[in-house]
């Protein structure tokens, strides 16, 4: 009898030891259950200060409409978990472009919003998103010189910018391929921001454009200006100056960050999911899923992408840090480069790491199958 109540005490304590032996390494292992870094977002209302903006309907002040959506937008960001917000400006005051840039950069930000609201002679209506490119038509070009022109407004701007001059066509095309880095990325929240403003708000869709914003080439990272809509059209000026359209833009706002955030999320999944499944050594056989998840990924030619941009750059190693198997592809009149080309996706992480450690920190994995783009997130649901 007390042999078996020491047996039996034996095997509770066992028990137990692999029951907190378990927990410990649920709430340690770091592949799976790791806090993540905080998602840095800086939110910049235009203008301030001395510089009011645009003037709309009933004297309506760009900088104060901006500030509230921006304080707003902030105020729903920060309840969430590891999301951390980064103002340029809380309050009414003049912050110069350079200084904006500056201030995402040393946050070493993942995420750059500037907000506006846009002005016209006529009765002009609706919402667009702007990403920074080198696409300069006269119309693009001159919307990017009001916005830079505040530059003028600043003290010693002359050496802050090196003599860019907002004036001129040729400035703008002088912006460097180190920014268009991040143009994918920008491009794919500006079009999560815009199918919002249409589909919530019912705004007139304006569209995803480009031009050479000072204010998005200061910034090392995905960056976005929007111009909710025109202060100077009676419905949407008034709607905008009132505290219900401030809170519909700021909600919708702050959600499409979300989701854009989710969208990167689920790209990062994938990764951890294959590195779990090749240190897995514990089996040396592979399970039907493993089969199921080699059998989809044989089928797909994944890529680093590492830049994109209006300019045709030759792919030799000197033009792209050192590295070698770049490839240019032309897609709608730019251009994007990518690093390697292989169904292996533990090689293709490693060539990410690889292009990360070069200095494209914006590098990011690609997915192709039978020669057309598919998003990552499709491997997911199937694998």
């Amino acid at each position: 009898m007390n042999t078996q109540l020491l047996n039996k005490n034996k095997m509770t304590i066992k028990h137990s030891l692999i029951f907190v032996f378990l927990i410990a390494f649920l709430f340690n292992y770091p592949s799976i259950f790791a806090q993540k870094k905080e998602f840095i977002v800086v939110l910049d209302a235009g203008h301030g200060g001395k510089d009011p903006g645009k003037i709309g309907y009933n004297h309506a002040k760009e900088k104060d409409i901006a500030l509230k959506i921006v304080l707003q937008v902030g105020e729903i960001l920060e309840r969430e978990k590891n999301i951390k917000v980064i103002f340029t400006r809380k309050t009414d005051v003049f912050v110069d472009l350079w200084e904006r840039g500056r201030i995402a950069n040393k946050a070493d930000a993942d995420l750059f919003v500037s907000i506006h609201c846009n002005a016209h002679s006529s009765q002009a209506s609706g919402s667009e998103t702007w990403v920074l490119g080198t696409h300069v038509n006269r119309q693009n070009f001159e919307v990017a010189k009001a916005e830079n022109s505040v530059i003028l407004m600043e003290d010693n701007y002359e050496m802050k910018y090196k003599g860019f001059d907002p004036n001129s066509p040729d400035s703008v095309i002088g912006l460097t391929l180190m920014q268009e880095e991040y143009l994918d990325k920008s491009i794919q929240l500006a079009s999560i921001i815009q199918e919002g403003f249409t589909n919530k708000l019912n705004r007139i869709d304006r569209g995803v454009k480009q031009a050479g914003f000072v204010v998005l080439h200061q910034t090392y990272m995905p960056s976005v200006l929007i111009e909710t809509g025109f202060l100077t059209n009676v419905d949407e000026g008034t709607y905008l100056n009132t505290n219900v359209g401030q809170d519909k833009f700021s909600q919708s706002i702050s959600s499409d960050i979300l989701k854009y955030i989710q969208q990167l999320t689920l790209n990062t999944v994938l990764s951890t999911n294959v590195a779990i499944n090749e240190n897995n050594s514990a089996s040396k056989t592979n399970t039907p899923i493993d089969k199921n998840i080699s059998n989809i990924f044989s089928k797909i030619e994944f890529k680093v992408q590492i830049a994109s941009g209006a300019n045709k750059i030759d792919t030799k190693p000197y033009n792209f840090k050192g590295l070698s198997n770049v490839e240019r592809v032309q897609v709608d009149g730019s251009y994007k480069y990518y690093l390697g080309s292989t169904s292996d996706y533990s090689e293709i992480k490693k060539l990410h790491e690889l292009a990360k450690s070069k200095g494209y920190t914006s590098a990011f994995i690609v997915a192709f199958e039978n020669g057309k783009k598919i998003p990552v997130e499709d491997i997911i649901k199937k694998s």
